[in-house]
């Protein structure tokens, strides 16, 4: 038997840090995704605890103020791609006034940190949510093309094409296969 699961890691990743801050009795307060502030100076013993048991969940604590920003990057792009409402905006634009820099600089700060650009792993985020529209929510390609935010659904799958080595279309008989499949099992 199979069971799919749908889940949004904003909230996973939430429930994980209260429960280890308050396991270490630690006062604090969450500001924003993946922000924290205490409330009290921390033991070093107590940070090393923490550090560990964050380790397990893939957690890990940023302390370089560049990287810092390279998460909230990232983190903005999610919550851009993840939204159930179309932006109307571009995305440097959304980029820019979300996270009070200019494109420019979140863009060759991003590219200089993780060899990549903005635009390809907005491309790439785009693309892991498309596929999961299509396996979790069964939506059709207009949908998705319509969801996030891409201009034709000729575009979409040029872009889906262009990363997965195959078309969405070829994609979604896959999933209706393997679905068929488990049904028969």
């Amino acid at each position: 038997m199979k069971i799919f699961t749908k889940f949004d890691y904003n909230t996973v990743c939430k429930k994980v840090l209260e429960d280890k801050l308050g396991n270490l009795d630690l006062k604090y307060r969450i500001i924003a995704f993946g922000e924290v502030e205490f409330l009290e100076k921390i033991p070093s013993e107590k940070m090393i605890l923490l550090k560990k048991d964050l380790e397990e969940y893939g957690i890990t604590i940023i302390e370089n103020q560049k990287t810092v920003l390279i998460e909230k990057i990232k983190e903005t792009i999610m919550e851009m791609v993840s939204s159930d409402e179309p932006l109307n905006v571009k995305a440097s634009v959304y980029l820019s006034e979300k996270l009070s820099h200019s494109y420019g600089y979140l863009s060759n700060l991003f590219s200089e940190i993780t060899f990549s650009s903005i635009e390809n792993y907005i491309m790439l985020q785009k693309i892991e949510r498309a596929k999961s529209l299509i396996i979790k929510d069964n939506l059709t390609l207009t949908e998705v093309a319509y969801k996030l935010n891409y201009s034709s659904v000729a575009h979409l799958s040029t872009q889906f094409k262009n990363i997965t080595g195959i078309t969405p279309s070829q994609f979604q008989r896959i999933i209706s296969k393997r679905r068929e499949i488990a049904n028969k099992q």
